[in-house]
């Protein structure tokens, strides 16, 4: 579904029961298309089960060339088609229709959705170029001298995680290096499109999730270099600079022309993440503890982002990918930290709450963790929901989209600072719900402020227990609990990292065996877990 709607002139049908017909949804509500997407559904039911759901499929792909006039046709099935095993995709080919089919075989049960965009990618774009594929060991054609070098942006996707301002950006930066975009695909690419990949001088990866398989078959076939840099934050984007002009041939000093250390941003190109990470300002972001979750070429760019150019310390890595998990152990071995690769969001929940961070970068999955512990979040990969879709231009990756990302990680933190100071200052007599507002009119007399309420009058029935004592009697024996000045101490600590001095507080009495955690016992905890 991701590949056939960022495409044009391609449809996808899909043998499918009813119910696992959601295209719409997804991609018109979610990634904010003004379209519907081009899917067609066999739409089979229960009762149909009995009969011949194989006359279903080939019905729905004539229906849909009749209707849609598409250049190709994709054919799958969903996981609930494939316990059938009517093979839609070779029904398709053997109606001999005047447009290629290309018939997608892709184990829901075994393999992920990342897995399946790049299959299908790559199995697409193979099929339009199986006449263009030269005979083994032919020699790749030099460039004309007068003609500027050309690259294919290789990967952006619906659904994705700002591909399409990434697009753009990374467009304005191979411009200014004096490299022209070949094809930008499947992200508005069209079969014609597909064909001219091979006139590119070389091809740029740009999210190996998807573009991997198919960058790597096009090195071997045809001798089309690829990128490996992936120009997220400041420092990688040197890097890719430096790595796309030696591609091309050409000097890269334009391109880095003001965003060298030591420099301000001088044009509207420039990025202002260099500066600001030296600003006093950032001294308040120094060293603080970050947790990174996302597929693996979000994941391994943040944790470099964070550690390098904001100052962060990286506390846990990891990425719900397994295909990419050899790169992200290594960077995670970089940062001294342990991998974690797994698709459980209870495990990643655990690990997080662990590790106790005050920043976590991760997926919409992990923004939800984050909002239940109490934590700042910041989305940075696909899974993603509609508030990852600005209206904006909001790239993440060049020098524009690091300073996006400088904004996106570092707000979340500051007003954690803000509403810690609010919490301090709660019972300041300015701060009293009777005090007026300094920035609103004062109440009129005909809306005179409610009265104080009156003391209860004395009962007469028995005092029932303190809520505390109620919460003690519930806890196990030899569980800790907190004395009325103990936990009165604990709120003026920062909300963002309460959690975690609650829990080494409550670890470091019940391994002295402490039953009554006061004022002392908190300090004491922080001396000992301070060292």
């Amino acid at each position: 579904m991701r590949i056939a709607d960022s495409m044009r002139g391609v449809h996808l049908v899909l043998h499918a029961p009813q119910g696992d017909t959601y295209a719409d949804l997804l991609f018109t509500m979610i990634d904010r298309q003004d379209r519907r997407p081009p899917v067609t559904y066999t739409t089979f039911q229960a009762r149909d089960l009995g009969g011949d759901t194989a006359n279903l499929v080939t019905r729905a792909v004539a229906d849909a060339l009749e209707r849609f006039a598409p250049q190709v046709i994709l054919v799958g099935e969903s996981c609930t088609a494939e316990l059938i095993q009517d093979q839609p995709g070779s029904l398709a080919q053997g109606m001999r229709l005047p447009v290629p089919v290309v018939p997608l075989e892709l184990p829901a049960y075994s393999k992920k959705e990342n897995w399946g965009a790049a299959e299908t990618f790559y199995l697409l774009v193979r099929a339009l170029l199986a006449d263009r594929v030269p005979p083994p060991g032919t020699p790749r054609a030099a460039r004309d001298s007068g003609r500027r070098p050309r690259a294919n942006l290789l990967g952006p996707t619906a659904l994705a995680f700002r591909c399409r301002d990434d697009v753009t950006e990374i467009g304005r930066l191979l411009d200014r290096l004096g490299i022209d975009v070949n094809v930008v695909a499947p992200l508005g690419a069209s079969p014609e499109d597909i064909r001219r990949l091979p006139e590119a001088d070389f091809n740029i990866d740009l999210y190996p999730e998807v573009s991997r398989t198919l960058a790597s078959w096009l090195e071997r076939q045809f001798g089309m270099p690829r990128t490996k840099c992936i120009p997220m934050g400041v420092g990688a984007t040197r890097d890719f600079i430096a790595e796309v002009a030696g591609l091309a041939g050409l000097d890269a000093a334009a391109a880095l022309e003001g965003e060298r250390p030591g420099q301000a941003a001088r044009s509207s190109s420039a990025s202002r993440v260099p500066w600001y990470s030296r600003s006093v300002d950032s001294t308040y972001l120094t060293g603080k503890r970050v947790f990174i979750f996302a597929d693996a070429t979000h994941a391994v760019a943040a944790a470099r982002i964070a550690a390098e150019e904001m100052g962060f310390t990286v506390v846990g890595l990891g990425t719900y990918d397994r295909a990419f998990a050899r790169d992200v152990r290594e960077a995670a071995a970089r940062h001294g930290v342990e991998a974690l690769v797994s698709d459980d969001y209870l495990e990643v929940e655990k690990a997080i709450a662990a590790t106790s961070p005050e920043l976590v970068l991760g997926t919409q999955m992990e923004r939800h963790i984050a909002k239940r512990l109490g934590i700042a979040c910041a989305v940075i990969s696909s899974p993603i929901h509609v508030q990852d879709v600005p209206a904006r231009y909001s790239p993440v990756f060049g020098f524009e989209g690091a300073n996006v990302l400088f904004d996106a990680w570092v707000h979340p933190l500051m007003m954690g600072l803000e509403e810690h100071l609010l919490q301090m200052f709660r019972e300041d007599f300015e701060f009293h719900d009777g005090a007026a507002a300094s920035h609103l009119p004062a109440a009129s007399p005909a809306t005179p402020r409610p009265a104080p309420l009156s003391p209860p009058a004395p009962s007469t029935e028995p005092a029932k227990p303190a809520p505390a004592i109620e919460a003690a009697a519930a806890n196990e024996p030899g569980d800790p609990q907190w004395t009325p000045d103990g936990e009165k101490e604990l709120g003026k600590i920062p909300f963002f990292v309460r959690g975690k001095a609650r829990r080494n507080t409550e670890r470091f009495a019940l391994e002295r065996g402490i039953r009554r955690i006061t004022v002392e016992t908190l300090y004491d905890a922080k001396a000992h877990y301070s060292r």
